[in-house]
């Protein structure tokens, strides 16, 4: 189905389907984390230990977002607000697009959320990652 034909999520449902990820997420993180002891004791807490552990968390959290996306363009939060992200042209997003949609989300959030709020205002509905992946975030028919 085309995805011009459907609404465009506002800022609210967004809100809420982050919600509910941002639970799912914390879980798969604590997840994650139960090896991370083990690394930092065995390095003695040093700097490249530390960095690498960002890194892996931060890879985590991509990979948690990013098989939603580029895998139907639905996480468990936006499939419970009926969401749906694909690219302007209705399709699923490919991985390289869900790499600049991760990154330019980051950025949002390092903006203080700006880049989410900006769904508020802008006539189309789309945070800054939205416009920098080529991206959209539809709100689907209700299932009968």
């Amino acid at each position: 189905m085309n995805s011009d034909c459907r609404r465009h999520a506002g800022l609210l449902r967004r809100l809420g389907a982050m919600l509910y990820d941002g639970f799912l997420l914390a879980g798969v993180m604590i997840v994650a984390a139960i090896p991370l002891p083990f690394f930092q004791s065995a390095a003695d807490g040093s700097a490249w230990v530390r960095a690498l552990i960002q890194i892996y968390l931060v890879l985590v959290c991509f990979l948690f977002f990013g098989w939603f996306w580029t895998h139907g363009g639905q996480t468990l939060g936006m499939r419970a607000w009926r969401l749906q992200l694909c690219r302007i042209d209705g399709q699923n997003l490919a991985w390289s697009a869900a790499v600049v949609r991760f990154l330019s989300a980051l950025l949002s959030w390092l903006a203080l959320g700006l880049g989410f709020f900006w769904v508020a205002i802008d006539p189309q509905n789309r945070a800054w990652h939205d416009r920098l992946s080529k991206s959209i975030v539809v709100v689907l028919p209700p299932r009968p």
